[in-house]
């Protein structure tokens, strides 16, 4: 079969041959692949730089996809640590890390929406308390999950959100889909008074913003629960001392290991059935799987990209 395969951390994957794959334990099913997300997370397990990578190759990446199974019937997959990912005409899936979707679902907005929704869905309903009429700051709005994060805060109930990033172009269309306001980092301040921060940004602008934040808040002693999800600016933040003496910040992080497996999948038929019904809005484009090598690489669009074997 054909599949993408990477031999080294900083080797991009190449399109080639693969032997097939083989179900091996009782749960265990061979499937076909229909579409497959090229999500950060699949990137950084790749390249070593995320803390679930394995370090073993070859590797063909994937860690998530729309497949078919056996009977006909379409699944939304999460894979655990393999080396035999999505990124194949045909992977091995364990069907309780699985969902069954109906038979009309476009399988590129499944695939595109399930992982980065998931990370903002998931922080929220199983990390968190969240209450319906807090406020919600969403750092790193302008990527594909703090887009998300935006929809999912509103529909979870919140009463204001907050969405902050550096791309004021794209800060411009987040009022549509649900933000009441649209801040630079440094205007952040302006956010002072959130109940949540959801931070996809972490690294030195997530701690440079903690302290005007936490500073400009009208009552100090009232809870901020800071939820660390994604590390695109940096996997290392230099947290103020400042920022945990001097107003009641909580820090946690929302991801694999911190949440289980089985609270996972147990959020996946909801996020699923709102993606396919439109309430959230997905950007994305299918790609061929041939073409993995250049979608690899390929950081200039704020689409997500879906490889299709």
């Amino acid at each position: 079969m054909h599949a993408a395969v990477i031999t080294a951390h900083d080797a991009p994957p190449a399109y080639g041959e693969r032997p097939e794959p083989v179900a091996r334990g009782e749960h265990e099913r061979v499937v076909e692949v229909l579409a497959a997300g090229l999500h950060h997370l699949t990137r950084a397990k790749a390249n070593g730089t995320h803390y679930s990578a394995t370090g073993r190759f070859p590797l063909v990446p994937g860690v998530d996809g729309v497949v078919r199974d056996a009977s006909g019937r379409l699944r939304y997959a999460v894979l655990d640590d393999t080396d035999s990912g999505t990124f194949a005409e045909r992977t091995v899936i364990d069907v309780r890390r699985s969902v069954l979707l109906p038979d009309d679902v476009d399988p590129v907005r499944i695939a595109a929406a399930m992982n980065p929704g998931m990370s903002s869905w998931v922080a929220l309903r199983r990390r968190i308390t969240f209450r319906e009429g807090q406020r919600v700051l969403v750092l790193g709005a302008t990527g594909s999950a703090g887009r998300m994060a935006v929809q999912i805060a509103k529909r979870f109930g919140a009463a204001q959100v907050f969405a902050a990033g550096r791309d004021t172009a794209r800060l411009g269309t987040l009022p549509g889909l649900g933000a009441d306001q649209v801040l630079t980092f440094d205007g952040i301040a302006a956010a002072a008074d959130a109940d949540v921060v959801l931070d996809f940004v972490w690294g030195a602008p997530a701690a440079d913003a903690m302290l005007p934040l936490l500073a400009a808040r009208t009552d100090r002693s009232a809870r901020l629960t800071w939820v660390q999800i994604g590390s695109v600016a940096g996997d290392s933040a230099p947290v103020p001392s400042a920022a945990l003496r001097a107003a009641r910040l909580r820090i946690v992080g929302s991801g694999i290991g911190s949440v289980s497996p089985r609270d996972f999948i147990a959020e996946l038929p909801e996020l699923a059935a709102a993606v396919t019904d439109g309430s959230i809005d997905v950007q994305a484009r299918a790609v061929p799987l041939a073409r993995v090598g250049a979608a690899w690489n390929d950081h200039r669009t704020d689409e997500r990209l879906v490889l299709v074997p």
